[in-house]
């Protein structure tokens, strides 16, 4: 129908009732709407030009309206209720102070404590429903940190995180799986990931963290956070290991000052009604067993070295999780989980008992953490594993131990772990042993893996390159060698899968490995050092001690007492004392003989030198003289006397004269005199030792021990191979009459302590005599083949001086006379031996031009007390 025309309505309005008009111009206004209807959802292209609108401005994205909080006003509990909530304080770290009732968190802040996290956890788990707790931050602290330090301390210097945890777990949150947590960063931390999900929250806010495990709420097994009331994160979801679990309240924050407040009323009121964790039903939480109202427990773990002790302890605190250890490997510990940086990282360790801190932080390094703890644990009502491997071991640093824990709070009790274990140790060891190797095996088939994967990536790498190249030289085969690289990369992923799902059998302990009765640690218990200065008071403890009980876990008393005797004894074999000290006998002695030998040296030289021999034949005349003799026999030529043929033991009565004035030692060499030295320094350093320890069962030292003990004793080096011999063995048998070596491997000395000096020439010059007459028949092997010592440095202060070649005569030659003033020129083994010249001499300034005196250069021939030549006018 053509559209009416204007007008023609009014022509018929006469004749139409008022309601036709009024359905009329109702259906005129649909038929317009449905017009533009049409006309909007017509296509572009269908519209005429005349009929198109303008096109509009396109309109701003509005932002996204917040999502309508889904958590509900609670319902009214129903039942008894909690009532108080308060701390677990069996496993909150040491340094967690509550304080006002427990609705505030301290922590101690100086010595150390204060680069370390505290952590302490709620007596109350939920089960079910919804809970709120709330946290404020009432007081941050800075306390004073060490000076020099080569490390910095851990970032934040002030953290509070807040969370839920399972019992048993760690009480840290963030160390390991079982627990979730939101910091004051604004992180949602769960293990090691760290989402960043809220905003920050500080001083004088008050957080309350949201646990829901309401199974009808929408929002159910999430975790939310609210800062004054507001909400600052959406709900996040627990992990699923979390899920079914009873997980209570954690807290752990450094250097701040927390007000807690686990209900009846929150401190910010939330969008919606929610009930405080005091206010929870009993069937919706599980509450964690107040302590038994006595005394505690400090428990003394004493084991030998090496054997086990520390796993022993380690599988005794899994058994029983109220027990706190002291010992500095759990102050390495809690420096860890405090993301404290370690130098040499944390699976370095110098011992098991006392590992290196090496955190370059003075009060770290400098043990102030250990003894603040040792000051604080006693005045704490918990029970503690006091794991000192060496102190347990020593009674007298067992009694300074337990004088710190009073008897009206404590009873303390030593379990002794020496002997056959049980069977519940030898079943945790193989366990040990197992995870250990299951360990190593992933690490290695990982290892493969990557090795693998990069070689798989390498040679893909390689095809694509070739394909390339291929495709540049004949692009006509582009899609046919594409095809072919296609199905080679479909094998490669299929051998990769292969070999993923190959894993191989899995690790299974050895037979030797099930014989094992204790594991090899990484590191030692003792160092070697402590151990040797402490072994040998080394004690089984005894309630007489001051124990409320000592128990044997493993073997009887008895059999414990022989075990640690056998092992003391056997360390006194083979151990060194590192603090024995040269005693006043030694010391005289040593004077002594230091002294006599200077005198025989000297007196050779002189018997060398043809004046001074002169010297020497008539003070003897004029001593005889004045002792009665007559003239003529005075002035009678000297006695001849042929050394050679005198017998050392029966025919010398003085060793500085033979009966012509000549001494004994006349003919020493070089080789002589060092071999009379150490002669006697190996004698009076075996009795030496013996007097000075004073103990039966060790009357002497072990042949790989000399070399320190005779340092100790004389402050010089002990080098046998300058006796031409190439250890202790070889030089007993030049010396064999002074000391030998036992079926023990021990120095035993031939003489008594008392054994005159001149025993000593004597047994040097019969040796020499010996040698002589071997070398007179031809046999070489007699020679001896002594490795002279280099002169010492000069001095500061003689660095100008020209230094003087040492000059020796040939092994078995007869010394030459020389030298005016006399003085020995064989330097005696060792660099500060008897006799010996400390220091190149120094002639007297001439009263002539000495530059223009003649002067010839003499080796002087008599016993080696120095090294440098001397000068005759």
């Amino acid at each position: 129908m053509p559209p009416k025309k204007k007008g023609t309505k009014a022509a018929g309005e006469a004749g139409e009732t008022p309601e036709e008009g009024a359905k009329e111009a109702t259906e005129e206004k649909e038929e317009k709407t449905e017009a533009k209807a049409e006309a909007v959802a017509a296509p572009a292209e269908t519209a005429k030009p005349a009929e198109t609108e303008k096109p509009k401005e396109p309109e701003k994205p509005k932002e996204p309206e917040k999502p309508k909080e889904l958590e509900e006003d609670a319902k009214a509990v129903e039942g008894p209720k909690v009532g108080t909530v308060g701390f677990d304080m069996s496993d909150a770290t040491l340094n967690v102070m509550p304080t006002a009732g427990g609705s505030l968190l301290m922590t101690l802040g100086d010595g150390g404590l204060q680069y370390l996290l505290a952590s302490v956890r709620s007596n109350t788990g939920v089960k079910s429903g919804r809970y709120l707790f709330e946290v404020k931050m009432v007081e941050t602290l800075n306390p004073a940190e060490g000076q020099n330090g080569k490390a910095r301390a851990p970032a934040p210097r002030h953290l509070v995180r807040v969370g839920f945890s399972t019992k048993g777990s760690s009480v840290f949150l963030s160390d390991g799986p079982d627990n979730v947590c939101f910091d004051s960063e604004g992180f949602f931390i769960h293990e090691k990931k760290r989402t960043k999900v809220s905003q920050k929250f500080g001083r004088d806010q008050v957080l309350g963290v949201l646990l829901n495990l309401d199974s009808s709420s929408p929002n159910k097994n999430t975790v939310s956070v609210f800062r004054d009331g507001q909400r600052i994160s959406e709900p996040q979801a627990l992990p699923e290991n979390l899920q079914g679990q009873t997980l209570f309240p954690t807290i752990t924050y450094r250097n701040v000052t927390l007000q807690v407040n686990f209900g009846s009323s929150p401190l910010a009121q939330l969008p919606f009604k929610c009930h405080m964790l005091s206010d929870a039903s009993k069937k919706d939480v599980q509450v964690t067993p107040a302590p038994k109202e006595g005394k505690c427990e400090v428990m003394f773990p004493v084991g030998m070295p090496d054997t086990g002790l520390f796993d022993w302890v380690d599988g005794f605190l899994a058994k029983n999780p109220t027990y706190t250890e002291l010992s500095d490997r759990k102050i390495l510990e809690w420096a860890a989980k405090s993301g404290l940086w370690r130098q040499k990282g944390y699976s370095w360790k110098a011992t098991n008992d006392d590992p290196e801190m090496g955190f370059g932080i003075p009060m770290m390094d400098d043990n102030s953490v250990s003894r603040l703890l040792t000051a604080i644990a006693p005045t704490l009502k918990r029970n503690f594993v006091v794991m000192q491997l060496k102190s347990n071991l020593v009674a007298s640093e067992r009694a300074e131990a337990l004088a710190r824990f009073g008897s009206e709070h404590f009873n303390k009790v030593a379990s002794v772990v020496m002997g056959e274990p049980n069977a519940e140790y030898k079943k945790l060891v193989q366990d040990l042993l197992l995870a250990e190797k299951k360990k190593k095996a992933d690490a290695e088939r990982k290892k493969k893996s990557m090795e693998a994967e990069r070689k798989r990536l390498a040679e893909e790498r390689q095809k694509k390159a070739e394909a390339a190249k291929k495709a540049r030289l004949a692009a006509q085969n582009k899609d046919k060698d594409g095809d072919e690289e296609e199905k080679e990369e479909a094998k490669e992923e299929e051998k990769k899968e292969d070999a993923m799902e190959d894993e191989g059998p899995a690790p299974e302990l050895t037979e030797e490995e099930k014989k094992l009765t204790h594991r090899t640690m990484d590191a030692s218990d003792l160092a070697a050092t402590v151990l040797a200065k402490a072994f040998a008071n080394f004690a089984i403890p005894s309630k007489s001690e001051g124990f409320t009980a000592v128990n044997f876990e493993w073997q009887k008393e008895s059999a414990c007492a022989k075990i640690l005797k056998e092992y003391v004894h056997e360390k006194k074999m083979t151990e060194r004392v590192e603090t024995l000290n040269p005693g006043e006998w030694f010391t005289d002695e040593w004077k002594k003989w230091t002294k006599t030998l200077q005198e025989w040296r000297s007196r050779q030289s002189q018997w060398k030198d043809p004046i001074k021999r002169k010297q020497l034949l008539a003070k003897k005349k004029e001593a005889e003289k004045k002792e009665g003799e007559d003239a003529d026999a005075a002035a009678a030529a000297p006695m001849e006397v042929n050394a050679e043929d005198l017998d050392v033991w029966t025919d010398i009565k003085d060793v500085m004269d033979i009966g012509s004035g000549e001494p004994l030692f006349a003919n020493f060499a070089y080789e002589d005199w060092a071999l009379l030295s150490i002669r006697y320094e190996l004698h009076l350093l075996v009795h030496g030792f013996k007097k000075d320890l004073d103990d039966a069962e060790r009357p002497s030292f072990v042949e790989q021990h000399a070399a320190f003990y005779y340092n100790k004793y004389f402050k010089k080096a002990f080098n046998v191979k300058l006796f031409g011999v190439s250890d202790l063995a070889g030089l007993v048998e030049l010396i064999k009459e002074s000391v030998k070596l036992n079926d023990k491997n021990m120095l035993e000395c031939g003489k008594s302590e008392d054994t005159p000096f001149e025993n000593f020439v004597k047994l040097t010059e019969d040796h020499r005599r010996e040698r002589q007459r071997r070398m007179d028949a031809g046999d070489e092997t007699a020679q001896l083949k002594f490795t002279k010592p280099s002169p010492p440095p000069p001095k500061q202060g003689q660095q100008g001086q020209r230094p003087q070649a040492p000059s020796y005569p040939p092994s078995g030659s007869r010394p030459q006379a020389g030298g005016s003033y006399g003085a020995p020129r064989y330097p005696s083994y060792g660099a500060n031996s008897g006799g010996a010249q400390k220091r190149p001499y120094t002639p007297a300034p001439a009263a002539y031009n000495a530059n223009k005196a003649p002067r010839t250069q003499s080796y002087h021939g008599g016993g080696g007390g120095g090294s440098h030549g001397g000068y005759r006018r």
